[in-house]
């Protein structure tokens, strides 16, 4: 099969010759950048750089899908988050002063999908399509509501809140959802096969199982509803305690790290739900070599993950070897 047939296959619910290996997050490392020609800071902010380095994943790795963009600042910055840059070696991230205090009411721009990087952004999803788009499956990334309403907030003031005043959240959820949900939109448009959502702030490691359920379940779901193509949802920490709302989200896949039991996850989804993980991206992808890539893939597999990936971004220092390590052992795994 090619890589995109393997993956459209799961999540049709059918089975494909072996298991697809993907990352839902981020993919650059810095040899792949020497490989084919692409850095950061570029690779953020043009689309020509950006879909280059993406598609590496493929190129290079032999990933099933390749994926942009490589931060979690487009829709930030877009909303008037300030951005602080990485340079060459390290990924944009959320700078002071915050763009809101809890008592504010956010507003949507009305020109959102112009401004800041996101042009850019739907411009490299148009070359990976145009390029690869017939071999490889296409995911475009964008951010959960939570995380976005964080960006707003700051960290400190939006976690508080979810104990104090949640209800002074919504307004913030409500512009997260808007905003992620029309550049998926847009992304899709572009040419994206697949929508990953990355909400790394709603994470029982921040907030309690209870806030999830209560503040970001709606929200997530309406997003998930609202965009016509397969929904990934990535947290990030141990998960296992919010699977169940996780799943009444209504995504198409799970995306968990090795933190969260593949096990009760397994259990609580049944043989129907996707779910997408594997590798630990710092202590085995990173700081170890080929032979415990190979021994932490298995075992992953083994406890019943659909798609082998690295549990989150890949760390950019990540060896090659590493990475191709992990792909072979998913092309090794027959389904029955």
């Amino acid at each position: 099969m090619k890589p995109k047939e393997r993956v459209m296959k799961v999540f049709n619910r059918e089975k494909p010759d072996v298991m697809p290996c993907f990352c839902v997050n981020g993919t650059p490392t810095y040899q792949q950048m020497e490989k084919v020609g692409a850095y950061w800071p570029e690779a953020h902010e043009r689309a020509e750089d950006m879909a280059k380095l993406a598609m590496a994943a493929y190129t290079e790795l032999g990933f099933d899908a390749v994926r942009a963009p490589f931060c979690q600042t487009f829709e930030a910055e877009a909303l008037g988050c300030t951005v602080k840059w990485g340079g060459k070696e390290n990924i944009p991230g959320i700078d002071h002063p915050v763009l809101h205090k809890l008592d504010d009411i956010p507003k949507l721009p009305d020109d959102f999908l112009e401004r800041g990087r996101i042009p850019q952004l739907i411009e490299a999803i148009r070359i990976m399509k145009r390029e690869v788009g017939d071999e490889v499956a296409i995911i475009g990334g964008i951010i959960g509501p939570f995380t976005i309403a964080g960006a707003m907030l700051d960290a400190v003031p939006i976690l508080k809140a979810t104990i104090k005043s949640p209800d002074k959240i919504h307004p913030f959820l409500e512009i997260g959802e808007q905003a992620g949900t029309l550049l998926g939109k847009a992304l899709i448009d572009a040419g994206a096969d697949l929508i990953a959502v990355e909400d790394m702030q709603a994470s029982p490691d921040l907030i309690a199982p209870k806030s999830y359920q209560k503040l970001e379940v709606e929200y997530q779901r309406r997003q998930v509803e609202a965009l016509d193509v397969p929904v990934i949802i990535h947290i990030c920490g141990n998960v296992d305690k919010i699977i169940p709302f996780m799943e009444d989200t209504c995504c198409a896949a799970i995306s968990i790290e090795p933190k969260s039991d593949v096990r009760v996850a397994r259990k609580i989804l049944g043989p129907e739900g996707i779910l997408i993980g594997g590798v630990d991206t710092a202590t085995t992808l990173f700081m170890k070599g080929p032979e415990e890539v190979r021994a932490g893939s298995i075992e992953q597999i083994e406890m019943g993950l659909d798609i082998l990936a690295p549990g989150c971004a890949i760390a950019p220092g990540t060896p090659i070897e590493n990475l191709l390590e992990m792909v072979k052992v998913a092309r090794e795994y027959k389904y029955d």
